[in-house]
């Protein structure tokens, strides 16, 4: 699979397997995908597919299986939406490239979203496991309050707006809304700030 560019406009002829195709060769592809014919999705996926891979899509998302996955979206999207390309003298790999960027920044996103929903409920359950209200049995009560002691200590080492964070919501159980209200910030801003802090406490506990 070649990764060259497009080259220029000339009118020659040349089989996509050969190197970059020209925009006759392009235009004829394409052509044919509006015409319904999907088996013509092979030449651009032969001529880009691996640019696409390398250049757009693996810096965005540099996990393997997840950037593979996005370049076959890429071209399912492109066949599905070819009625909507306008042919140009601009080839269309630079159509299929914004294709490809905007399903890798999404994909991007909800993993990091993903990641800060496991980290935040990560640091909630060791705080409340160590600073829950029940009431722990007599055996286990000195170790308890050991446990409360450390993370209030954690609590000490942070960035006290990180540390304030953690406290209206998970020690005080505070709904978002409220959170941010106490905070002066919006809801959105909280959020960002509550994942900061959950990732800022995962270092420093258990403290030194």
């Amino acid at each position: 699979m070649r990764t060259t560019e497009p080259r220029q406009h000339t009118g020659a002829a040349a089989s996509p397997g050969t190197g970059a195709p020209t925009l006759d060769e392009e235009r004829a592809v394409i052509e044919r995908l509006q015409r319904g014919d999907r088996a013509a999705a092979a030449a651009l996926y032969e001529w880009y597919g691996e640019r696409l891979y390398r250049a757009a899509i693996l810096p965005r998302l540099p996990v393997r299986e997840l950037a593979e996955d996005v370049l076959k979206d890429t071209f399912r999207l492109a066949l599905e939406r070819i009625d909507q390309f306008r042919i140009t003298d601009r080839s269309i790999y630079f159509w299929l490239r914004r294709i490809a960027v905007n399903r890798a920044i999404d994909l991007h996103r909800k993993r990091q979203r993903r990641q800060a929903f496991r980290d935040r409920h990560s640091t909630e359950e060791t705080v409340d496991r160590t600073m829950g209200t029940a009431p722990a049995a007599p055996d286990r009560r000195h170790d308890q309050e050991q446990l409360k002691d450390m993370v209030a200590r954690s609590l000490s080492l942070m960035n006290p707006r990180y540390a304030l964070a953690l406290k209206l919501r998970i020690l005080e159980d505070r709904d978002r809304d409220e959170c941010a209200r106490i905070m002066d910030v919006t809801v959105g801003n909280f959020d960002v700030i509550l994942h900061r802090a959950t990732k800022a406490f995962r270092k420093v506990y258990p403290p030194p």
